[in-house]
């Protein structure tokens, strides 16, 4: 059996190595065309998947890769793992030198979610590091985790994404701007959810029907892990394939009783 925990702390330190210089000097990278999920591929896409690509290899462990960026890539003879990965979950902010930026890497032996076995999600700027092994609680740092006690949406922080293109999602944007007190995004969906599972943020929701399953594989496994919950928009259990072009939505949340007052919150407009 692998030591994945261990091989996930060498991808994130080696792509941390291998990208820094571009996240601290943001410049016009080369483009590669379209990846897999649907967004442009560049240089600094690239460099971070080629990196976790070679460093399992280095192991000798055969896997599947699905990536947002090369797609569905057997690596060797009989591969028997899953490896989920969006190289750089924040492009366009390390695009435009803004320090929030991560790495998502996800493995299960089945191409479900969950069958997600272990996690990882690094912030590439601060050098922090979240982790997380199925039943085996949620660290960050190699330091145990768990997402706020807040229950009452006036002392909320919460990171949301929506997109008002229908009627249904202006009537949820309007609730939850109406109803909660500090609105947050900052770009780069797997570290905000990380950030409800540490206690940064209460919750997070994303109701596009955008988001990529390979950019929040590796999160709601930490999250789940910490002690907090993520569900679909209506309350169900996200049991997706992993897939490059799988996208859905969520509501992440702290705990029980604030996921409740969200869920209402979006499917009632309160």
């Amino acid at each position: 059996m692998p030591d994945w925990q261990q091989i996930l702390r060498e991808c994130s330190k080696n792509v941390r190595a291998n990208t820094l210089h571009l996240l601290q000097k943001p410049q016009h990278q080369k483009s590669y065309g379209t990846g897999a999920g649907g967004d442009t591929t560049f240089q600094i896409d690239r460099i971070a998947e080629n990196t976790i690509k070679h460093t399992i290899k280095h192991h000798g462990i055969d896997f599947t890769l699905i990536s947002e960026e090369a797609g569905i890539e057997k690596i060797g003879r009989n591969p028997k793992w899953y490896v989920t990965i969006d190289p750089i979950d924040g492009t366009t902010n390390a695009l435009r030198g803004m320090p929030f930026v991560a790495t998502s890497i996800a493995v299960s032996e089945k191409p479900q979610f969950q069958s997600i076995a272990h996690a990882m999600v690094t912030d590439l700027h601060h050098d922090v590091t979240y982790t997380a092994q199925k039943g085996e609680s949620a660290q960050k740092n190699n330091k145990k985790i768990t997402p706020t006690k807040t229950n009452t949406l006036e002392d909320l922080t919460l990171g949301i994404e929506i997109l008002l293109k229908t009627p249904q999602h202006i009537k949820a944007a309007t609730a939850i701007l109406r109803n909660t007190k500090h609105p947050r995004h900052f770009g780069a969906n797997a570290l905000e959810i990380c950030y409800v599972a540490d206690g940064t943020t209460d919750g997070f929701i994303d109701l596009r029907d955008k988001l990529r399953v390979t950019d929040m594989a590796a999160a709601q496994l930490i999250l789940t892990e910490a002690g907090g919950i993520i569900t679909t928009p209506d309350g169900k259990k996200m049991n997706l394939p992993l897939e490059p072009t799988q996208r859905t939505s969520f509501i992440a949340a702290a705990n029980k009783t604030l996921h409740k007052k969200l869920k209402v919150l979006i499917t009632q407009g309160a």
